[in-house]
């Protein structure tokens, strides 16, 4: 996610509980005929019932010792204290999940039995796929706590016929920010799908598809500015109302129609031949490389993600740059918050990761996606990440410049 507004501070990440402790188990009334053997084990880490042979947790790979046994009424004989121990380990049967910090078992009330850090929720991690050509993975990564980033697409079953992709990226020296980002990702998505059917309707020539999405991607800037308002109520008024950043891309037929607000990315990522980033950022960076300075000593620096645009109350300048473009080849079309491309921001670096990726994953976009958010957690995941992707077949004749 972006840090932080120019001059704003960013809020520190939050260290995740590392270390692998899990629940105290409870000893279990002593077997007393053969058919205990049977008994299905009950795993002390998230409350997953295991075959009785099992040595491992098939759900979260615990290794399975000497643990609850899983008993579901008292047998005949057993004392009144055993039978109300085996009535305890009952109500635990069902499957509890695991904490992602510590590995401990999340409780009824939400927050972990040993430290105490609330659960994952399913903003953490999700992925949509609207078609089987479009997809993408939104996750919170390593070290934040929440995930501020937030995705929304929408596409036509015919693989290059039409789609949406727009990722949104919350400031994280703004509270709130999370829910500044889900609310314009979806405003626009929805706007620039609603005009799908309007242009369709109308019948307007190709000739006039630029200038129609290209006005299309500004309201759609509006139309997100104006679901943050709705999204964060009295927060608007603070000093440092929720923001977040914005890139969009508009895939009709052979023209694809980018904008962007801040340091969200559009790439194209072409099958061979040169890749190329489609969007500009708004931020410190951007403005150090323009003056000269190379790419990795201005992304390098303290000040990299200090944004100089963005979406939200305190905004300066709301308006997306929009570029429209003509890809020739086959590709993808991939939008991007900076947790990804922190750690692979040349275009065609991050074009030799898709292709590796897609070489041991596959060419479904979820997946690859998928693959891209895991590598990016695996630099060390110091960021929100979102990959979306479009495979992109088409190929035609590069028209006139585009206005």
């Amino acid at each position: 996610m972006s840090d932080a507004h120019i001059g704003g501070a960013a809020v520190p990440p939050v260290e995740p509980v590392l270390g692998s402790e899990v629940a105290p188990t409870v000893e279990a009334a002593p077997a007393e005929t053969p058919a205990a053997s049977s008994v299905p084990v009950l795993c002390p880490a998230c409350g997953t019932v295991n075959d009785p042979d099992a040595k491992y947790c098939e759900e979260c790979g615990t290794q399975l010792g000497d643990l609850v046994e899983v008993s579901t009424a008292p047998e005949a004989g057993e004392t009144e204290a055993v039978a109300e121990q085996n009535e305890a380990t009952s109500s635990t049967s069902a499957p509890r999940r695991a904490c992602v910090y510590c590995g401990g078992s999340i409780a009824d009330d939400g927050y972990c039995e040993l430290c105490g850090k609330p659960a994952q929720s399913e903003r953490d991690h999700w992925q949509e796929a609207p078609a089987a050509w479009v997809g993408g993975v939104c996750d919170r990564g390593i070290r934040h706590e929440i995930n501020e980033d937030a995705m929304a697409l929408a596409a036509d079953p015919q693989p290059g016929e039409f789609a949406v992709l727009v990722v949104c990226d919350g400031v994280s020296s703004t509270p709130g920010s999370d829910k500044a980002s889900l609310a314009a990702a979806r405003a626009a998505t929805a706007h620039l799908a609603a005009g799908r059917e309007t242009d369709v309707a109308d019948g307007h020539g190709d000739e006039l598809a630029q200038a129609r999405w290209s006005d299309r991607m500004l309201e759609a800037g509006e139309r997100s500015s104006a679901a943050i308002y709705e999204a964060i109520g009295e927060l608007a008024a603070r000093t440092n109302p929720p923001s977040c950043t914005f890139a969009a891309a508009v895939i009709d037929g052979p023209l694809v129609v980018v904008g962007g607000v801040g340091d969200s990315r559009v790439y194209w990522i072409a099958d061979s031949g040169k890749s190329r980033q489609l969007t500009t950022d708004d931020s410190w960076s951007q403005e150090m490389m323009a003056h000269g300075m190379s790419r990795q000593q201005a992304e390098s620096a303290p000040q990299a993600h200090s944004i100089t645009r963005w979406l939200g109350a305190d905004s300066p300048h709301e308006v997306p740059h929009v570029v429209p473009t003509y890809p020739t080849g086959a590709g993808w079309i991939l939008v991007c918050s900076d947790g990804l491309w922190n750690y692979c921001s040349d275009a065609d670096d991050l074009a030799e990761l898709v292709h590796r990726v897609v070489g041991l994953v596959g060419s479904n976009p979820v997946q690859v996606a998928s693959s891209l958010v895991d590598w990016a957690n695996e630099q060390g995941g110091q960021d929100n990440i979102t990959a979306v992707l479009a495979r992109f077949d088409s190929v035609v004749p590069t028209p006139a410049q585009p206005a």
